[in-house]
């Protein structure tokens, strides 16, 4: 379990009773119960300030939540999810006055039920405290993500090395996702094929349009024990001029000089500024952020931006893709990186020298 001391910590100092999580079923998972259960299924994590974290689940989810670490506790047709919260939390005298939730995962429909099913409480939000609790990775997630990573990377080789089989963007993206899923993954967030002048948009939406020739930018990721990764390389189908190869050349560079200079505490903006000035006169078609934390979500802190208050923290793992945004074609070049020990690890390891497939 990730961290739960240093978050009762925080409940206690914020004189909070309990955290409250809830999955009811909406076909998403919750990321708080994610990271503290690894579990995803419908029902609850509670975590008191004081006593042992428990979950408490429908019946036909038991067998499931028996399979992490947490006590659980069933709710039934006549005592439903808060109910069974309530009784448990009077047994061992947790008091439900003042819960933290995380309210970017907690509607107002649920917060009207709470209310009336526990009674009067006050809602404090915690939001940012999850965040930054969950940017600085421990070891096991540090390794879980490395394995995530050399997952995707032989995915994406193997991509490649058939690229010339496919006819269209939609094709590609279908072997992605069958290469993930027969390796007992899911994809982290929808992959990007652009091929053409689709690749001109930052956020294109692959269809089933021909592959053209040009630059074909590729932007994929996967999910692995909860854990997420996240690539972007962008080959050439066909013969590229030599303007095309000196800018993705351009942009590698900037790219791996933006990593070398990571260090320790160096603020998000000054990496995100570096970038902007090596790029030139083509600064002004680096239209995103460089970067954003990878972990149990795809995207957590920091985030690379120019007005960024963000600082690179010890063990954080966290993308750098600058990119470059002509009127025919664009170019993104990104790994997922891990600041450990002062210096930078590139987990994405599949080469970035320009492939092309003629």
């Amino acid at each position: 379990m990730p961290k739960i001391s240093e978050f009762q910590a925080i409940l206690r100092k914020k004189k909070i009773d309990v955290f409250l999580s809830l999955n009811l079923g909406y076909g998403n998972f919750i990321s708080d119960m994610l990271y503290f259960a690894g579990y995803p299924g419908i029902g609850a994590i509670i975590i008191p300030q004081n006593k042992k974290p428990f979950l408490v689940v429908p019946e036909g989810e038991l067998s499931s939540a028996k399979k992490r670490s947490l006590k659980v506790y069933t709710s039934s047709k006549k005592k439903r999810l808060f109910e069974t919260i309530k009784d448990i939390a009077k047994k061992q005298k947790i008091k439900l006055k003042r819960i933290g939730i995380n309210k970017s995962e907690f509607t107002l429909s649920t917060k009207d039920v709470l209310i009336k099913k526990i009674g009067k409480c006050r809602l404090i939000d915690l939001q940012k405290e999850l965040y930054r609790l969950r940017e600085q990775k421990t070891q096991e997630e540090i390794n879980t993500i490395k394995k995530g990573c050399k997952i995707s990377d032989e995915i994406l080789k193997k991509c490649f090395s058939q690229f010339k089989q496919f006819k269209a963007e939609s094709e590609v993206l279908a072997f992605l996702e069958y290469e993930t899923k027969k390796r007992g993954c899911e994809i982290s967030f929808p992959t990007i094929v652009a091929s053409g002048i689709h690749s001109s948009e930052v956020h294109y939406t692959t269809d089933d349009s021909k592959l053209k020739k040009g630059f074909c930018l590729i932007d994929f990721g996967i999910r692995y024990k909860n854990y997420c990764t996240d690539t972007s390389r962008t080959i050439y189908l066909g013969n590229p001029s030599e303007t095309e190869v000196n800018i993705y050349n351009k942009l590698l560079d900037v790219q791996k000089k933006a990593i070398a200079i990571i260090k320790p505490n160096m603020k998000c903006s000054k990496v995100y500024k570096h970038v902007k000035d090596n790029l030139g006169e083509h600064a002004k078609f680096f239209t995103h952020g460089l970067g954003h934390g990878v972990g149990i979500m795809i995207h957590e802190l920091p985030s690379f931006f120019e007005d960024s208050k963000n600082k690179i923290k010890e063990n954080s793992v966290f993308t750098i893709e600058p990119g470059i945004y002509l009127k025919n074609y664009g170019i993104r070049i990104e790994d997922s990186v891990l600041l450990t020990m002062g210096k930078v690890e590139i987990l994405t390891k599949i080469s970035k020298e320009l492939k092309i497939i003629s």
